[in-house]
């Protein structure tokens, strides 16, 4: 479904992306791991077109994407639920649900998809009409992971789904997770929480210093030693 190869990237002269190769599967639930300036987040920039890459190639369900801005690239389905929720405070929670819905294929069915992600999300469904800012930590994250669903995506991408959060909202996050896998939409996840993201996936990438240097399936990567005592600390 979706392919990187060899792809560099980064902020005016400063490359932070070498060479990264990596691929999703449809029905899949992937991660990328690694530390603070790995270069996690802008993978998932430069797929979803905030940043376009000095080299290399993204392709999405066979159609050469590289070029692309974001909101074409969004047109082709993918969606990513950013880091730090980013949802707008003043605004209702109901409001920005339906901010989510405005690609072409989501804005007919947007009442129906209102539906399917209120049952969901039913802590979401009590908090419709109150401002997103009056929201805990935990419910704007639902939020923004609802608001997210509200594109109908092939592919939703989650950027830090966990950070700030207490660690039982972290379990409801990555459960939450869960069910969005087995509804058939592929999933990519950055995240720092190296357990809970490998429990969590089919497979996983390890990016340091902006380079993949290890990918194997999640269970083994649990296992690894690098990565155990890399980013478990044991």
């Amino acid at each position: 479904m979706l392919e990187l190869k060899a792809v560099d990237a980064g902020y005016g002269a400063t490359t932070i992306l070498h060479s990264v190769s990596l691929n999703v599967q449809a029905g899949e639930s992937v991660t990328i791991i690694g530390g603070n300036g790995a270069g996690k987040t802008t993978t998932l920039r430069t797929i979803i077109g905030l940043l376009r890459p000095t080299a290399g190639t993204i392709h999405f369900e066979g159609q050469d994407i590289s070029r692309l801005s974001a909101h074409e690239v969004v047109e082709l389905g993918i969606t990513l639920v950013p880091e730090g929720r980013q949802l707008f405070p003043d605004m209702t929670v109901r409001e920005n649900l339906y901010m989510g819905a405005f690609r072409r294929d989501a804005r007919s069915q947007a009442e129906k998809t209102l539906k399917e992600v209120l049952e969901l999300f039913p802590r979401v469904a009590e908090r419709l009409d109150q401002q997103a800012e009056s929201l805990s930590g935990g419910e704007q994250q639902m939020v923004a992971i609802a608001r997210g669903l509200m594109a109908r995506p092939r592919l939703l991408m989650f950027d830090e789904p966990s950070l700030g959060l207490a660690p039982i909202i972290v379990e409801q996050v990555f459960s939450v997770i869960d069910s969005i896998v087995k509804t058939g939409v592929t999933v990519l996840i950055v995240e720092q929480n190296v357990h809970h993201t490998l429990n969590a996936a089919d497979r996983g990438y390890v990016l340091e210093n902006g380079e993949v240097v290890l990918e194997d399936a999640a269970q083994a990567l649990l296992t690894n030693d690098h990565v155990r005592q890399a980013y478990l600390g044991i």
